[in-house]
């Protein structure tokens, strides 16, 4: 081989080396990445990726206190019960300031707990709230490219991972007798939320106490925030519930229950596909899935019901699958771990029901007002109280038998947000600070 061409040879020859190594350090970095996005399983709404406060973490802590096993905690301006979501290192809030009129969307770093930005969105007109709500209550929720936030007048926000707005609508303007109490949740190019108001004007009852025909589920276009469709739910009351999203089969529906009602509806277009009359004014647990069954329970306490969703039109006499009485909570959202249904009240009780036939199972009383919604992760059920106390609990192998307390937490801080998970890491807002509690 001569010169000219062993040169050329070499060339190309490390041309092709380039290109291997290139590829090899593309394959390693996703399989990093996707080893570390599988570690820190983003939070990205109310109640976690599927909103059923079940997460798939591992190894997280179950002592902590006010002074240990705090990785740190951050103090959050303004006032708000909108759960963290978590995408990568960034921590989403809302907030809101000066009695509820100026609205903030706010990102913490998930590493360090420094604010990264603290942006005042828009201002809003407070109106009437229950004692329990807040002007920001929704929970934000994220796809990775932009966070989406909800205020209690009704104004929508989206905005960059910078803070940058990408599009405002202020376009609703709502009203309840409670306040606004349900976030949105995120369907394909879909920000949907359930619309639940009251009359402003009298009668007050109507749409609170007696039904009306003026709720519905709203859709916007998450790239520009316009209206794609409402889905027009007939009469209803009130109710603060998050929809959940299910497969029926082989389709999507939106399941979403208010007061008198549990609703399916098309994705697509909005269509109500069926609905169950279930007596009581608002509904504020969002509801569970199980095997093919809906949970869910309307306010006063008056049932649980499970629901079968693979009807259509009025099925109330032919798709309630059980109804159960004791123990029914007013606002913490169902936690569903096959077999179990699992229910905690304001009145400080914890119970387990068999999901499939509702039979009673047992009842544990714990610490505090059990409003903030529990969740299950690495085998174990968080149940966080009014008070700021977590009680950590392991399920018995038999589940008719009471779980075992592994360990009570206090924080010593009002709080009445719901937990959230990343990493090896839990994430409580209080009514100060939100604390990051693990190494």
């Amino acid at each position: 081989m001569n010169k000219t061409l062993s040169k050329t040879w070499y060339k190309r020859m490390n041309k092709r080396l380039s290109k291997i190594m290139i590829s090899v350090w593309v394959i390693l970095a996703l399989c990093s990445w996707n080893v570390f996005a599988q570690e820190l399983e983003n939070w990205s709404r109310f109640r976690g990726p599927n909103g059923q406060g079940v997460s798939a973490a591992s190894d997280l802590p179950l002592q902590w206190s006010a002074e240990e096993n705090i990785a740190w905690k951050t103090e959050i301006p303004g006032e708000g019960w909108s759960s963290p979501v978590i995408w990568n290192d960034h921590i989403f809030l809302t907030s809101a300031a000066e009695e509820g009129k100026n609205c903030h969307v706010i990102a913490v770093s998930r590493k360090t707990g420094k604010i990264l930005w603290d942006k005042m969105v828009f201002t809003q007109e407070p109106q009437f709230k229950h004692p329990k709500n807040s002007f920001a209550t929704p929970t934000p929720v994220t796809d990775g490219l932009a966070v989406y936030a909800v205020f209690g007048s009704g104004g929508f926000i989206a905005l960059d991972f910078n803070g940058n707005k990408i599009w405002s609508n202020q376009e609703l303007h709502y009203y309840s007798q409670h306040g606004l109490g349900t976030s949105p949740i995120l369907y394909h190019d879909l920000l949907v939320i359930a619309i639940n108001p009251s009359n402003r004007e009298e009668p007050k009852r109507l749409g609170w106490q007696d039904p009306w025909d003026q709720s519905y589920l709203l859709a916007l276009d998450k790239k520009t925030g316009q209206e794609r469709w409402r889905g027009k739910r007939g009469m209803s009351k009130i109710g603060h519930a998050t929809p959940a999203i299910i497969q029926v089969d082989g389709k999507d529906q939106i399941v979403s229950p208010v007061g008198d009602v549990i609703q399916g509806f098309d994705p697509v277009n909005g269509k109500l596909i069926w609905t169950i009359k279930s007596p009581g004014e608002p509904v504020v647990p969002s509801p569970a899935i199980g095997d093919g069954l809906v949970y869910t329970a309307p306010m006063p306490s008056d049932a649980i019901r499970a629901v079968r969703t693979n009807g259509t039109g009025d099925c109330t006499e032919t798709h309630i699958a059980w109804e159960q009485k004791r123990n029914v909570p007013k606002m913490a959202s169902f936690l569903y771990v096959k077999p179990c249904l699992y229910a905690a009240n304001d009145n400080g009780s914890f119970s387990a029901y068999d999901a499939e036939t509702g039979e009673f199972l047992w009842q544990k009383r714990l610490s505090g007002a059990l409003n903030p919604s529990p969740l299950y992760a690495d085998g174990k059920i968080y149940v966080l109280s009014e008070l700021g106390t977590t009680t950590v609990l392991k399920p018995a192998a038999n589940p008719k038998e009471p779980p075992e307390i592994v360990a009570e937490n206090e924080l010593g801080e009002h709080t009445l947000a719901s937990m959230a998970v990343a990493g090896k890491q839990l994430f409580i807002r209080t009514d100060h600070h939100l604390w990051c509690i693990g190494k």
